[in-house]
């Protein structure tokens, strides 16, 4: 790492993690390796979302039907926006996040999940709030979990969802990546992170796990202040950060 800031590839990471614990790839095989790199990509992924994890899903809402798919690997949604059924160009309306209870509530005593009332009369039109449902049990569309509408659609109306989404990871082969947004711009956190792995594995020494998971913790709260900090303001609308400094008495 020397010579400046320096980002780190799957290959000079994986070099850094033996050479850190002094252990060789007779012990940290590629597989064991690969774990510790995913186990510590997605602790980071936890810890902070990252706007580099934003994505956007568009689709449209079948008529009598009060639910849609949460995108496949979703991991939170930031937002639902739902447009008239024929022009998704123009001004959306941003639906109220709510729990299920209130949505069932909402519509006027409802049976069971399909959204029916006691009369069995389904309660539609436009869509204003909505709920998580469902756990996902995987990463396809039709196992991710459900995000159900209060009205139920009345039309097909045409839907964008906000989302963060966990990133594909470092690997070797086709199913990761060379370079990460991770690697290029959190690298010692990441180095920090897949050590408190490694020691973990290794189980001790015990100053050495400790030490690299405070490591990991200053390098986090650095980050996260340009994450969740200077990347989320600008200085004509927020005005610049200023520090106060205070002046030595007369």
């Amino acid at each position: 790492m020397a010579g400046g800031f320096t980002s780190y590839s799957y290959t000079t990471l994986t070099t850094a993690i033996r050479s850190y614990t002094e252990v060789d790839a007779n012990v940290f095989t590629q597989t064991i390796i690969d774990e510790f790199i995913g186990a510590a990509e997605h602790r980071i992924n936890l810890d902070l979302p990252m706007d580099s994890d934003r994505f956007v899903d568009q689709g449209t809402m079948a008529a009598d039907v009060n639910n849609v798919r949460v995108p496949a690997g979703a991991l939170f949604i930031r937002g639902v926006e739902v447009f008239n059924a024929t022009n998704s160009t123009e001004q959306g309306t941003w639906l109220e996040r709510r729990d299920q209870t209130f949505l069932s509530e909402y519509v006027g005593r409802l049976t069971g999940p399909e959204g029916l009332t006691a009369s069995g009369a389904d309660v539609t039109g436009k869509p204003r709030y909505y709920s998580m449902f469902g756990g996902a049990t995987g990463l396809s569309d039709t196992t991710s979990g459900s995000i159900y509408l209060a009205p139920t659609p009345d039309v097909n109306y045409i839907y964008r969802i906000y989302f963060n989404k966990m990133p594909v990871g470092l690997g070797s082969g086709s199913d990761g990546n060379s370079h990460t947004y991770i690697s290029n711009y959190f690298p010692q956190g990441l180095l920090y992170a897949c050590l408190v792995e490694a020691y973990g594995f290794l189980k001790g020494p015990t100053d050495m796990l400790t030490l690299y998971e405070q490591k990991y913790k200053t390098e986090l709260q650095k980050f996260a202040a340009m994450q969740i900090g200077r990347r989320r303001r600008d200085d004509y609308t927020d005005g610049t950060i200023r520090i106060p400094i205070e002046s030595p008495p007369q």
